[in-house]
């Protein structure tokens, strides 16, 4: 097929040999993306134990420090929608990657000069900007992952490299607690460490940025999907404006991102609030850290189970995400830290899970579709500056509990995300599981040019523009 041969950009409406990518042939481009789930992985868990000190060291109050989360899922708000999918679709999925990879690296860069001035506003600017190059790598991520290799294993495949990027999640808050703001290092000397910590990360992504340039990557085009899905299907997906899967789980994905990130942002002032010392609480952060990460994992392996479908996973653990979460606002002690942990357990599988079943029977519209869930991660700048105020308002109040009390913004939003699980359980059932069945990227697939209409061009891929005109043919 000449599958590898390293191309910098293929036209989105040419039908490449991607579109019948065996597992085998995935593999290898399937883990240099999840190199990089890690790197954002790390970020955000860094973030997150970046929040409360940012408290104590610039004394600003809970609903302030929520800026920092603005900054970085505003940054989801914008991009993906706009410039990072227009590159995608352009460019196609390897300049998409080099483009985010390169923005990255520059808002790490500038971590140092905000560090040095003790900004708090250069620090969200700063954290926009390493938002702005993650939303781009994820716009072109998660999609990869998703179609990259059997439809079948699309779930499979985005859960076990959401599962390294929890991974970084781990090791972030974890080397906060032991390294930057330990006992023995005062909170300016923890934030000088902090800069260098960005410097280093803004050096090993300008690597990947070559690796990224020089290593075999398929590309997939919307073409390529819109084929794959007549082979599945025999159905043309109807425009953009009647993909009600799509829309269902954007607006999921909005809710339940936002109050993940509710949940992560505020869980060291949960946990001090609940008796525990600034670095004790970073520590049991990063442990559950450590077990959303191994829920990722099994999850992923328990979707390899063919009774054990996708969307039961995603109904079962967003509904045991609300359940914990009023158990630990409602709990006191050792107690609601460990309801609390509960809620990150179950909070493992929801992201890809929403992000790959949006996807199915999108076709044509794939790499739109993925950037308007990428989008939708914009929820986390929505929900933590809601519950931060509602803690802050409590706390002039004279409560005890306010970062309890707050767990019930987070809440409402995982009932909100909940209206997709039923979507796809009830109303949506056949489209979510044919593609789950199909043998496309298993099974040899024939290729009838006759039956297709397509043909060859000489780089060896194909032209697409029948596949609509067979399906009116037929119907």
């Amino acid at each position: 097929m000449g599958l590898y041969k390293r191309k910098i950009a293929v036209a989105d409406d040419v039908v490449t040999g991607a579109v019948h990518l065996t597992l085998k042939q995935s593999l290898v481009p399937c883990l240099l993306v999840t190199i990089l789930f890690f790197l954002w992985g790390f970020a955000y868990g860094l973030l997150d134990v970046l929040n409360p000190h940012f408290q104590k060291s610039l004394n600003i109050t809970p609903a302030k420090s929520s800026g920092l989360s603005a900054a970085y899922f505003g940054a989801y708000l914008l991009c993906p929608p706009t410039v990072s999918g227009w590159v995608l679709r352009k460019w196609g999925f390897r300049v998409t990657f080099m483009c985010g990879l390169f923005i990255l690296a520059v808002g790490c860069l500038l971590m140092w000069p905000s560090g040095v001035t003790h900004s708090f506003g250069g620090f969200c600017g700063s954290m926009f900007v390493v938002g702005a190059g993650l939303s781009t790598l994820e716009t072109a991520a998660d999609p990869f992952l998703a179609i990259c290799g059997p439809p079948r294993y699309s779930e499979i495949r985005l859960n076990l490299a959401q599962a390294v990027q929890a991974v970084g999640s781990f090791v972030a808050p974890l080397l906060a607690s032991r390294v930057f703001f330990a006992k023995t290092v005062d909170t300016n000397e923890g934030l000088k460490n902090v800069q260098w910590v960005y410097l280093g990360v803004a050096c090993f992504v300008a690597l990947l940025i070559f690796l990224f340039f020089f290593a075999p990557m398929p590309e997939i085009t919307d073409a390529d999907m819109g084929f794959q899905e007549m082979e599945i299907a025999d159905s043309d997906p109807g425009p953009f404006r009647k993909q009600t899967n799509l829309f269902l789980a954007v607006w999921s994905q909005f809710c339940y991102v936002g109050a993940q990130v509710a949940v992560a942002n505020y869980f060291v002032n949960f946990c001090e609030e609940s008796g525990k010392s600034a670095s004790v609480s970073s520590d049991i952060f990063a442990a559950a850290q450590g077990l959303y990460a191994f829920n990722r994992f099994l999850a992923g392996g328990l979707m390899t189970v063919k009774a054990i479908k996708p969307r039961y996973i995603l109904g079962t653990y967003l509904a045991l995400c609300f359940i914990f979460v009023l158990a630990a606002s409602q709990a006191s002690g050792n107690a609601s830290i460990a309801m609390l942990c509960l809620v990150l357990c179950w909070e493992s599988a929801c992201f890809a899970t929403i992000f790959t079943l949006g996807l199915r029977g999108l076709g044509r519209h794939t790499k739109m579709g993925g950037s308007l869930i990428v989008a939708a991660i914009s929820g986390g700048a929505v929900f933590p500056p809601m519950t931060g105020a509602v803690a802050t308002y409590l706390q002039k109040q004279g409560s005890k509990r306010p970062f309890h009390m707050a767990m019930l913004i987070p809440m409402a939003g995982f009932i909100c995300a909940w209206i997709y699980p039923i979507y796809v359980n009830v109303f949506n059932r056949e489209t979510m599981d044919i593609r789950r069945a199909t043998a496309v990227g298993i099974e040899p697939a024939p290729m009838n040019k006759e039956e297709y209409g397509l043909s060859q061009t000489d780089s060896g891929d194909r032209k697409y523009g029948a596949n609509v005109a067979l399906h009116q043919a037929r119907n």
